[in-house]
């Protein structure tokens, strides 16, 4: 599965992630939900105490953003209020009004930050979010989003998470490392396309990322609605946010 400490994955968990990733989501104007049925291994492995009686919600969460061409790739995570579960990668290419699942979902991970740098090439975070976060890693593609493939910052295992990033061409880009319990910040460069990184600066105190400027795609943007209890995708048109498509935040529940 990649990175140190992926636990293992049943055949039949395998198979249900395969049909989540292929279940087209059909955007009618009301907050969609994200298909999600919690299984035996989800509550154990996660070390969930759920039940008929008190069953335990599961929650969507919604991190990041980006476009390319026609396409929208949304980042986030699957999670209770004790876990995280599963990460999610969702994507549209038909202006919103048809979603699906651009990665199958990695177990106890979660996504965060997404940039393309030019129509084929684009990164999306990620951490190993079981316990405390670990593992950091990115999502490349180099297809425009059609394929993705895992690439681990760190060869062993490793406290820490994405804090930011940014790429300034195919090759080059900035990273920020924190590991907040541990109080530890470190900045790398790559010129590999993510495929390496070097340490360039380490410290006790927070580290100022040099491109923060430039972070983020200013055209769009995630909202918390908490009248609908959902997640808003919104378009910048001018002095104006339209919204694109919403997803609900609770979309199940685990039980045994």
């Amino acid at each position: 599965m990649g990175f140190v400490g992926r636990f293992f994955v049943t055949a039949q968990l395998a198979f249900a992630l395969a049909a989540w990733a292929d279940t087209p989501i059909e955007n009618k104007g009301k907050p969609m939900t994200v298909p999600f049925e919690c299984t035996l291994d989800d509550s154990q492995g996660a070390g969930l105490s759920c039940s008929e009686e008190e069953p335990c919600p599961v929650f969507l969460e919604l991190s990041g953003v980006d476009a390319v061409g026609n396409r929208i790739f949304i980042g986030g995570n699957i999670h209770t209020a004790d876990a995280t579960l599963y990460s999610i990668l969702l994507t549209t290419s038909d202006a919103g009004q048809t979603w699906s699942e651009a990665n199958p979902r990695l177990r106890f991970a979660g996504l965060d930050q997404i940039q393309f740098i030019d129509f084929e090439t684009g990164w999306v975070s990620g951490a190993n979010l079981y316990n405390a976060p670990r593992d950091p890693f990115f999502l490349i593609t180099t297809d425009g989003g059609k394929t993705w493939r895992e690439r681990h910052v760190f060869e062993d295992g490793r406290a820490g998470v994405i804090e930011k990033f940014r790429f300034e061409s195919r090759a080059n880009g900035t990273m920020l490392v924190v590991a907040r319990y541990e109080n530890r910040h470190e900045l790398y460069e790559t010129a590999t396309g993510g495929e390496s990184w070097n340490l360039v600066r380490e410290s006790r105190d927070p580290i100022a990322f040099p491109k923060a400027a430039a972070e983020g795609n200013p055209g769009w943007r995630l909202r918390a609605n908490g009248g609908s209890r959902a997640y808003d995708l919104e378009r910048s048109l001018g002095d104006r946010w339209v919204k694109v498509a919403s997803f609900l935040v609770n979309i199940g529940h685990c039980k045994q």
